[in-house]
């Protein structure tokens, strides 16, 4: 990739700035390093001042700004997005990235109301409040625009058993996902959605172990390295606004995705 391509919203890459939520960790500390080793400037938005500290020490000299956000809250949210237009300017990329599974292995009958808040708060509410204020900045700076990729997963697809508040709200994301493409268009702001499945980090440990099937069974499942998740996220972050990947698709070769079920 040529890191000083220019996109159509005005920017070089190596000018461009981008927002990850939950970059202390996985995912998001993934595709945070993969942008700033890039040339992005990047704001690492996160629960956890430390593991934050310590992503953005994993890329010295690379222009990062750390800030300590609950994305559930209001608040927290127009405080990262208030830093990151006095800090940088400008705001060219939204990777909607925190999230949580909530307890799992627990049936629907026995979900405690608060575990299902929880997750309904941090995946769905957490990512629309940070793609509101993303809109609000994209569409008021000079030049407009700008793209958001929200992080989906497969179980906005096929659900594993027992997970139902974190399957209901990555189906949710998809809708959010479409909304925000739709009415970003007179804004020139596009919206992407990825769609991960088996990413090695902490949260699919587990996996390696073995992990409960449709059929009742557990078993063991293939993971892929968590680089080439951020490095299709660049690839998305990076295509000029006037063209936009939709919806992408990044699993294990063989984990049991495709016949879940």
């Amino acid at each position: 990739m040529d890191d000083q391509r220019t996109s159509e919203a005005g920017s070089s890459t190596a000018t461009r700035t981008a927002v990850v939520t939950g970059a202390g960790s996985g995912i998001g500390r993934a595709v945070a390093l993969e942008l700033l080793r890039g040339g992005w400037r990047v704001a690492l938005a996160g629960r956890r001042t430390e593991t934050l500290a310590e992503t953005a020490a994993l890329a010295p000299g690379a222009d990062s700004l750390t800030v300590r956000t609950d994305v559930s809250d209001p608040g927290d949210v127009e405080n990262l997005f208030t830093a990151v237009r006095e800090r940088f300017g400008r705001l060219d990329l939204l990777f909607n990235n925190a999230g949580t599974f909530g307890p799992g292995g627990v049936a629907v009958e026995d979900l405690a109301y608060e575990a299902w808040r929880h997750v309904v708060d941090t995946n769905l509410n957490g990512a629309f409040l940070c793609a509101q204020a993303a809109f609000r900045l994209m569409k008021e700076q000079e030049p407009q625009g700008g793209r958001i990729i929200n992080n989906g997963s497969v179980s906005a697809h096929a659900p594993r058993p027992r997970s139902v508040a974190y399957t209901a709200t990555k189906h949710a994301l998809t809708g959010l996902t479409k909304s925000l493409s739709l009415d970003g268009r007179p804004y020139r702001i596009a919206c992407g959605q990825i769609d991960i499945g088996n990413a090695a980090t902490d949260m699919t440990e587990r996996m390696r172990a073995g992990i409960p099937q449709a059929n009742g069974e557990l078993a063991v499942e293939p993971v892929m390295d968590v680089a080439d998740v951020a490095r299709t996220v660049r690839h998305m972050a990076e295509l000029p606004l006037e063209a936009n990947v939709q919806f992408a698709t990044v699993i294990a070769t063989d984990m049991p995705y495709i016949g879940r079920g």
